[in-house]
């Protein structure tokens, strides 16, 4: 078995995740400590017992997520398990930082500021209302990139997420972005939905947040992961902390190539995909992309001690 572990991104964020972990293991809660402490605030009390909505805002929901994420990293730790145990790791939009953050190439707290600023910076980056998102489900990549041009215009519409072979999802400007969602119905489209979001992530609108990242990214220490990361935006193994930064920056107005990630890790050997933290959305996504691949998940106790062959 050669194995990657995968982090996921927004949307996968419940009111309750990671408690059953902090309760469970003393290192996993040490996690929720430190970005506690790292940001100023008790962001674990929100993750625990807050509010939906106010843990769904993209400045919440992004270090929130992280946190979940290497608390279920550091209850394997306790259970016999490293990531060293990996080939690669990888994860979708914010779970990068988080798959940085686990193959110690950066510290919890520095990724749970920058993330903190990144879903600011992502947030501020456009006035609400101003940009939108779209999953259009059953066209390819290459076909949506082509409806995203003709859509444009004047204005900016871009293929943004390429997460498995039936869903793209396209970002810019709302009217752009509703152009081609008529555009996908007329070529043939299963599906083509409107998002709930609060800005149009990953697109050129976003450069206001990339500038705010890249200042913040300069004074961040990074080291070579432990693992090489499979990064976004070239769907390639990264290990060089200088490129590990360019690529972080390019992220925030660049495409999640998702799908093609999944397909190098295979070629590469992965047999195994093991998703750290909430949900199960990309262990879906992986599936879709290719049945070969083995997935599982670690969010919950029963499941960490599953992952480290302790289960009942």
């Amino acid at each position: 078995m050669s194995l990657a572990m995968v982090f996921p991104g927004q949307g996968a964020q419940t009111i309750g995740m990671g408690r059953d972990l902090a309760e469970a293991y003393p290192e996993a809660r040490a996690v929720f400590d430190e970005v506690d402490a790292a940001l100023g605030e008790t962001l674990s009390g929100l993750i625990w017992e807050g509010d939906a909505a106010e843990l769904t805002l993209t400045a919440n929901a992004q270090p929130a997520l992280m946190a979940t994420s290497l608390a279920t990293m550091a209850a394997l730790k306790c259970e016999g398990v490293s990531v060293e145990q990996a080939a690669f790791v990888a994860g979708h939009s914010l779970g990068e930082y988080s798959a940085l953050a686990a193959a110690g190439a950066l510290s919890i707290s520095d990724a749970a500021r920058l993330l903190r600023l990144r879903g600011q910076a992502m947030q501020d980056a456009t006035p609400v209302g101003v940009g939108a998102m779209a999953a259009l489900l059953g066209l390819d990549f290459a076909k949506v990139t082509e409806i995203a041009a003709e859509a444009a215009g004047d204005q900016v519409c871009q293929a943004a997420n390429n997460n498995d072979p039936a869903q793209v999802v396209v970002s810019g400007h709302k009217e752009a972005v509703e152009r081609a969602v008529e555009l996908a119905k007329a070529a043939g489209a299963k599906r083509a939905v409107m998002l709930p979001v609060s800005a149009p992530f990953h697109c050129a609108l976003m450069q206001p947040a990339a500038d705010r990242m890249a200042e913040a990214l300069a004074e961040t220490t990074i080291t070579a992961p432990a693992v090489p990361l499979i990064a976004n935006v070239t769907a390639g193994p990264v290990s060089d902390p200088a490129e590990i930064r360019e690529l972080l920056i390019s992220q925030v107005t660049g495409s999640v190539r998702w799908r093609e990630s999944v397909t190098r890790m295979a070629a590469d050997g992965v047999t195994e995909i093991w998703e750290i933290g909430a949900g199960k959305a990309l262990s879906g996504m992986v599936r879709r992309i290719d049945r070969s691949i083995a997935t599982k998940n670690a969010g919950a106790p029963a499941e960490v001690k599953a992952l480290a062959g302790k289960g009942e």
